[in-house]
């Protein structure tokens, strides 16, 4: 083949090529504009998805994966459970607890082999009057001298002047109300000191464990130790326990040192002379009043039936108001049977009696507090 042949075929070959490179650029543009248009469309509906589906996925990863357990690193948990909405306690949480697990200090104490002194009427006026304590005092310096009378005595119902058994009587329980209310204090700032540290030594642990089982708190609730594990109005407390006891005059009061009422299914007990054919229950007896009194107040911030006390209580408290005795005794109504009318007798006992007086009064450290300083 001549060379002009050879060139000639190389032409038609070039011709023939750059034709079809042209005939496919409109194809290729074809092609780059839905490509184009995939993506766009892809891309959106994966943005559209994503926003639709990742409030689902965060409720259910809440639901199912959210640990409830208390972990050392708390202070994202503690800035959680202080800034919910805790108007309510873990719904579950009411499961009927055990009277042994919410009491087993307290029922420790009360198999105590020390006979405790019973001093007369006179010897306890002597008493109050050898240290200077007096309620006028208390009333005005908000101080209160740190007695423990263990048992409140046997003659008490024969003080005809309804005055001086009413003084003696709130002589007798303050201190004790009292001390019991800075226990729940300290162990509430001990509580969240705890939650504030990146970690915590297994003593703190151990510590919290004890106090879930107090409160009865399962799961290891944190919100729910924080709304149960705080004070009762010391008025409130004085007046439940004059009604009650009439003041202090009442057999499961000289008998079992109850102050409040509480009954037991499972602990020693008095049965009521007035019980009903079928009903099993007896009223607590205690080793001595500051016990009965440490009942009460776990009682009030365990039950279920004190749930809306408590509530009101947190609701004081992050408005950073004062526990007001009339506002909290109005979900007292399920502590008798008489209800309302209950929750009345308490509000005129407190009012009559003047017994707000006593809300912010301190304990005085007692000698061995003050060698504990030294």
């Amino acid at each position: 083949m001549s060379l002009l042949a050879r060139s000639k075929r190389g032409n038609c070959y070039l011709v023939l090529i750059m034709y079809h490179k042209l005939k496919k650029k409109p194809n290729r543009a074809k092609e780059r504009i839905t490509n184009t248009f995939s993506r766009i469309f892809l891309s959106a509906l994966f943005i559209i998805s994503f926003f639709y589906t990742s409030p689902i996925l965060i409720n259910f990863a809440d639901k199912n994966f959210k640990n409830k357990e208390f972990t050392n690193n708390s202070k994202n948990i503690l800035n959680n459970a202080l800034n919910k909405d805790n108007q309510s306690e873990e719904k579950d949480n009411y499961i009927k607890n055990n009277e042994m697990d919410l009491l087993y200090d307290i029922l420790e104490e009360n198999n105590s082999e020390i006979n405790l002194v019973r001093y007369t009427t006179s010897e306890i006026n002597a008493l109050f009057e050898e240290v200077k304590y007096n309620l006028q005092e208390v009333r005005n310096t908000k101080l209160v001298k740190p007695i423990d009378i263990g048992l409140l005595p046997k003659e008490i119902d024969k003080i005809k002047s309804t005055k001086k058994r009413k003084e003696i009587f709130i002589k007798i329980v303050l201190p004790l109300i009292v001390k019991e209310n800075n226990k729940i204090r300290i162990d509430r700032k001990r509580f969240f000191a705890i939650l504030s540290k990146n970690s915590n030594t297994d003593i703190e642990k151990k510590w919290l464990e004890k106090k879930y089982k107090q409160y009865g708190v399962r799961q290891n609730d944190i919100l729910t130790l924080k709304i149960r594990m705080d004070e009762i109005p010391v008025s409130l407390a004085i007046a439940q326990a004059a009604k009650e006891t009439g003041w202090g005059t009442s057999r499961f009061a000289l008998k079992g040192n109850a102050l409040f009422g509480q009954w037991t299914w499972s602990g020693e007990g008095l049965k009521p002379k007035k019980a009903k054919k079928g009903e099993e229950h007896k009223v607590m007896k205690f080793y001595s009043l500051q016990l009965s009194v440490r009942a009460y107040l776990r009682n009030l911030n365990t039950h279920s039936s004190y749930k809306n006390l408590r509530k009101v209580r947190t609701d004081l408290r992050n408005k950073n108001k004062s526990l007001d005795s009339l506002i909290l005794s109005k979900h007292l109504d399920k502590y008798a049977e008489t209800g309302n009318e209950y929750v009345e007798v308490l509000q005129k006992i407190i009012t009559q009696n003047n017994l707000k007086d006593f809300d912010d009064a301190k304990l005085l450290p007692s000698s061995k507090d003050l060698e504990s300083l030294i």
